[in-house]
């Protein structure tokens, strides 16, 4: 069976290739493999390459991650054409390395480094590694965290809003709720109900009998009344003046 392709426009694509790589080489050797030949001191005339203030150095490096990202393009384009150029050489080009099947003469033509047709082609596909420290990392307060395992009790993150209560350097800014009004709501989960489902709980009492019902004016009360919630014809009109 004959490939897709005629000679011609094989030796048509190998010219590509070859011109490809020329162009690739040059391009790595004109710019000095991307400044990478000679040490970030160099660059920046100074003695040491850590100045007196880290943000100095912050262009620098900014730029040398760039070059090494260059680099790692050019190389590996290169690769993929000197292989395009062997399989030429063996007679496996034009082939589908998944399948064996022939590659279309308009994806050769688009792509002349192609070594998969276009179903099969695996850079396509989303890839489902994941860097390694994600094997170590938690989430935060990490096995002292019980949230996502539908517990109730008491654990790390509870332990340390208790104790963040009593202060910390968090500003408003940094609160999780956006509308803040007084420090002591900074800490996080500051609104959650301690001791109650509903905020009437908290300031609903009965006597022993449960016959005798009263009001418990605390922040819960003033913040319901606030909120819009029951019925503030109950209330006295001296609330207000209360407060």
């Amino acid at each position: 069976m004959s490939l897709p392709i005629n000679q011609e426009r094989m030796q048509e694509l190998r010219q590509r290739l070859l011109q490809e790589k020329k162009e690739l080489e040059e391009r790595v050797g004109r710019n000095d493999h991307y400044q990478l030949s000679s040490a970030l001191r160099d660059s920046i005339a100074e003695l040491s390459a850590y100045d007196n203030h880290p943000a100095d150095i912050g262009s620098e490096t900014f730029e040398r991650g760039k070059d090494l990202a260059l680099l790692e393009r050019e190389a590996f384009r290169l690769k993929r054409v000197e292989a395009a150029l062997e399989r030429m050489d063996t007679g496996e080009y034009g082939r589908c390395k998944e399948c064996g099947a022939f590659i279309s003469p308009e994806r050769l033509d688009a792509m002349p480094t192609a070594d998969h047709c276009a179903e099969h082609e695996p850079r396509s596909e989303i890839s489902e590694r994941r860097p390694v420290e994600e094997q170590f990392l938690r989430r935060p307060f990490g096995r002292h965290s019980k949230d996502e395992e539908d517990v109730t009790g008491f654990d790390g993150e509870d332990a340390w809003q208790i104790v963040s209560s009593w202060g910390n350097s968090n500003s408003p800014a940094m609160a999780e709720d956006n509308n803040i009004e007084e420090y002591d709501s900074v800490h996080i989960e500051a609104g959650e109900n301690e001791g109650f489902v509903e905020p009437l709980e908290s300031f609903l009492a009965t006597d022993i009998t449960g016959k005798h019902v009263s009001v418990v004016r605390n922040r819960q009360y003033y913040r319901y009344l606030d909120a819009n919630e029951g019925d503030h014809l109950l209330e006295p009109d001296e609330y207000y003046d209360d407060r």
